[in-house]
């Protein structure tokens, strides 16, 4: 029968084994010694997760050696929970009670990012045999009371609430009951302490008012909630549920976190050293702020936060406070002991929830380690509540007030013993020259050698002087020679004291460092003579120089001195294509060239923005000297390599010969010269005219210019002019570019660049503005009535900065598009890149209602201004015109900068029109670019309102 009984469990056995669930081999038992007080069964037991609210588990083998299946059945039907499962054998005679504890919150091995907060771990336990284990209440752990039957191997299956298990022993009933007393006693003494603590420094905050005060005890009264809170103590008198308990948990360390920032920023003073630091302080103390609100919502993202803000603080702090004791700070030097024990700590604390510190006494260690911190906190911060003596309470006589603003006011003390012949001045004034201790103690007389040789005359003769007339006061500055060259200046500030026989007998004072001071000035003297830009004399010295050299000459006949005023041609428009910082480099290229041909007793200034002026007493013949204007001319037209661009210049030059039997004064000079560069750019430039009396009465000079550009528009003098622009597509018009010429009565047809400088410096470039508008607007209404086309005819003006920031440009665009009616987006506007980047802000707003109001928008000569792609996308513009500079590099054949320029425009949305196509085989090449316009002398040269009538085919229009 026993042989059949036992086959018969076999059979079973394999069947259940082949077709049920199963849970793996069967579980090596743990042996129960009787005398060991506690047993850790965490890495002894077996881990599983079923598929069911079932488990079939095989049992650890009897004393028979058979292994049996059981089947545990969850507490609710349908979960899916997580089991454990272990084994116990008692092989004693004796019925043996342990207590299994599986503890709620372990610090040891939690882990930094999503952390292990705590929570019930053990939902039930079913034995394979003998007595069921039952429940004992405990607040902080799941704790099962386990009987062991003698001589018997019992399996446990253990449901588990939660994936994580951090321990589990078998302890002796009064060993655990000593442990948890002894545990309860350890955690009141840390929790008093604490209490203590933060009770302590709340009433010395209230005492004394310093911010260090009240973030010292804010991080008192957190450490304590963080205690009571991991000591259980919390949670015994205010009973919470486990979801709340981890929201408290995980808050309490970002409260500790955020504590710990505050101190360090209020002791530290950070907020003295950088404003930046009061702006990440903030920074961070706002997203500790927000991370307490996170552990409302997910407790362990907040608390793994929270962990890293510790490190970071502990880390960051540690930095600053060696940062700040090398630079000898009091407050730094006190603290480094204190936060090499938080280091220490912090270190721990790491190890400890990583899992590499797993003794059980480790945790409350930690805790009483964070209050020990405290604790050094609170003595650091009591040597500043009761520190200071009686300088804190203000109690200082008037000889003491006065060393202390003596010391305060940084001065250097300087006493001359009379009698004795004797210098004393305090060491730091030799720490200052690098000279030896003592260096500077001493009779008067060893001072001389020091003192700069121009200045010797002036210390002696200030010092006898007040031992001579026993009275006054001295005020005086000098240089002294440090030990490594340079000399610095001082300001000595003394006065006499006298004996009772009416004799000096010592000169007592203070010596200060002026050195920034003198050099500050030096350079404000500097500068008000010298050109900023290129360091070169401005217009004041040199009408100075000219006025020595004129009354020189007037006594040395053999002294011939000639101005020469040297005006850029077209500077201007080279400023706008390439930027005025590449202007200013341009500016400084050509300085230096210049004063490369001058000789020592000659001068070069820079009189205005691309005007520079010559005093030339080097060359005394006129052939020589005119032989050194062609030379200037030369060196001046050499091109100027910016950026892989050559860049071409001219320049008019006059010249003032002089005239022993004239007595000119030196303004009358200079206006001379400029009167006969005016002459030069009027004969087209880029040449030197020498000055002749008849200039004089010449109208056509500057001013007679401008009263005759001033009437020119009511004498019918101002043409426009429309050059093409034709649609590469299918070689149509589709636009035109209008620009005023000025038909001068005497001087024939000027360009824009002789009249335009001119206008713009005057202002009446809005008069020239409105009234191209007003022409083009109506000219464009013509064309539009006679041609219906799709899309229509345009035509393009371009504004000038003086027109385009008056809000008058508004109005007078409403009213041409009002009055003409031509279609809206017709009439384009044209801005440089320069122009609108003078002020991108406003500029964008302008150009936005100009839009609104119904006019087109067009970027001149992009690419060789200076404006930010960031603010091309915030311009509404509809059209780009590329420079013809890039065109040009077609012929290279590297358009790579104008495709980029085609294809950029046309995701932004916008048109594109080439400027200075010269040739068929360009135009062809833009257009397979994907440029959409093009102009240039291959299409036609500008042409008068007629021609263009002409070219559209457009009757005339009724007046």
């Amino acid at each position: 029968m026993r042989i059949a009984s036992f086959a018969i469990t076999l059979l079973l056995a394999t069947f259940l084994s082949l077709f049920a669930p199963s849970a793996g081999w069967a579980v090596e038992s743990v042996r129960v010694d009787q005398d060991a007080k506690a047993i850790d069964l965490t890495p002894m037991v077996e881990r599983y997760r079923s598929d069911g609210d079932e488990i079939r588990i095989s049992t650890a083998p009897g004393r028979d050696g058979i292994v049996r299946r059981i089947a545990v059945k969850a507490r609710e039907a349908g979960t899916r929970p997580d089991w454990i499962v272990f084994a116990l054998t008692n092989d004693s005679d004796e019925q043996l009670d342990r207590l299994l504890v599986a503890p709620h919150f372990r610090l040891t091995n939690s882990g930094v990012i999503w952390p292990d907060l705590g929570a019930t771990r053990i939902a039930a336990i079913t034995a394979s045999q003998g007595i069921r284990p039952e429940r004992d209440e405990s607040k902080d752990a799941d704790v099962f009371l386990i009987t062991l039957d003698p001589g018997t191997t019992v399996t446990f299956v253990a449901e588990l609430n939660t994936n994580e298990l951090p321990q589990l022993q078998l302890w002796d009933a009064d060993a655990y009951k000593e442990r948890v007393n002894g545990l309860t006693l350890y955690k009141g003494i840390i929790i008093g302490i604490a209490g203590l603590l933060a009770l302590f420094l709340t009433i010395v905050f209230v005492v004394k008012g310093a911010l260090i005060f009240p973030a010292a005890a804010a991080l008192a009264w957190a450490v304590l909630a963080y205690s009571c809170i991991d000591f259980g103590f919390f949670q015994r008198i205010f009973p919470i549920t486990e979801s709340v308990e981890r929201i408290y948990r995980a808050g309490a360390e970002a409260v500790l976190a955020a504590t710990l920032l505050v101190f360090l920023f209020a002791y530290l003073n950070l907020n003295r050293w950088h404003v930046r630091y009061s702006h990440v302080t903030a920074f961070w103390l706002t997203f500790l702020g927000a991370l307490i609100g996170l552990a409302i919502f997910d407790p362990p993202v907040a608390s793994g936060v929270a962990r890293i803000s510790i490190v970071a603080v502990a880390g960051i702090g540690f930095v600053l406070v060696i940062h700040l004791a090398t630079h000898g700070y009091d407050r730094a030097i006190m603290l480094v002991p204190t936060w090499l024990l938080l280091i220490a700590w912090v270190a721990a604390a790491g190890f400890t929830v990583m899992g590499t510190l797993t003794a059980d006494l480790v945790p409350p260690a930690l805790i009483g380690g964070l209050v020990l911190i405290v604790m050094l906190i609170g003595f650091t911060v009591m040597q500043h509540a009761f520190s200071g003596g009686a300088f804190a309470h203000g109690l200082v006589n008037d000889t003491e007030r006065r060393a202390l603003a003596l010391a305060g006011a940084g001065d250097v003390v300087f006493d001359w013993d009379v009698v004795s012949d004797k210098i004393f001045v305090s060491p730091e004034m030799e720490h200052q020259l690098g000279l030896k201790s003592g260096a500077l103690n001493g009779p008067a007389s060893a001072w001389l050698d020091l003192v700069h040789p121009f200045d010797r005359d002036r210390y002696r003769a200030a010092l006898d002087a007040l031992i001579e007339q026993r009275r006054g006061r001295l005020s005086q500055d000098f240089r002294l020679r440090s030990s490594s060259g340079p000399h610095i200046w001082y300001r000595l500030k003394a006065r006499p004291i006298v004996g009772s026989d009416g004799e000096v007998i010592r000169i007592v004072g203070t010596l200060t460092d002026v050195t920034d001071a003198r050099t500050a000035e030096e350079r404000l003297l500097y500068d008000a003579v010298h050109d900023n830009l290129t360091s070169l004399p401005n217009r004041q010295l040199l009408y100075d120089r000219l006025e020595a050299a004129l009354i020189f000459a007037s006594q040395d006949g053999s002294l011939r001195p000639t101005v020469l005023v040297i005006d850029l041609d077209k500077f201007k428009q080279i400023n706008e294509s390439v930027g005025y910082s590449a202007g200013d480099s341009i500016l400084l290229t050509l300085s230096r060239r210049l004063g490369r041909l001058l000789r020592p007793q000659d001068t070069l200034a820079r009189v205005s923005g691309d005007e520079f002026a010559i005093i030339l007493l080097s060359e005394r013949e006129p052939d020589r000297i005119i032989a050194f204007a062609d030379m200037v001319r030369r060196a001046l037209t050499t091109p100027i390599t910016y950026a892989e661009r050559e860049i071409f210049l001219t320049a008019s030059i006059g010249l003032v010969l002089h005239d022993p039997q004239i007595a000119a004064r030196r303004e009358e000079v200079i206006r001379n010269a400029e009167i006969a560069v005016a002459h030069a750019k009027r004969q087209g430039g880029d040449r030197i005219e020498a000055f002749r009396p008849t200039m004089r009465s010449d109208r056509s000079d500057r001013f007679t210019l401008e009263a005759d550009l001033r009437q020119a528009i009511e004498r019918g003098e101002m043409k426009v002019l429309f050059k093409p622009i034709v649609r590469l597509e299918d070689r149509t018009i589709a636009g035109f570019e209008s620009m005023l010429r000025w038909d001068h009565s005497r001087l024939g047809r000027l360009g824009p660049e002789d009249f335009m400088p001119l206008a713009e410096e005057t202002g009446i470039i809005v008069n020239l503005s409105v009234f191209l508008l007003e022409q083009t607007g109506r000219e464009l209404a013509a064309w539009q009535d006679a041609l219906e086309v799709d899309p229509p005819i345009f035509a393009s003006i371009n504004m000038s900065s003086h027109h385009l920031l008056r809000h008058d440009l508004l109005q007078d665009v409403k009213a041409v598009i009002a009055r003409t009616g031509v279609l809206p987006g017709s009439l384009k506007l044209e801005m440089t890149e320069s122009l609108v980047m003078e002020n991108p802000e406003y500029s964008a707003q302008m150009l936005t209602r100009l839009r609104d109001l119904g006019a087109g928008l067009s970027l001149d000569d992009f690419g060789t201004g200076y404006s930010a792609l960031s603010y091309l996308e915030r311009f509404p513009f509809d059209t780009i015109k590329v420079d013809q500079s890039f065109v040009r590099q077609m012929a290279h054949g590297k358009p790579v900068i104008l495709r980029s320029i085609i294809k950029m425009a046309h995701e932004l949305g916008m048109e594109i029109v080439a400027e200075g196509a010269e040739s068929e085989s360009e135009a062809i090449e833009l257009y397979q670019l994907g440029c959409e316009y093009a102009q240039g002398p291959v299409f036609g040269e500008p042409m008068s309102m007629h021609q263009a009538r002409q070219l559209v085919g457009a009757a005339p229009r009724a007046a």
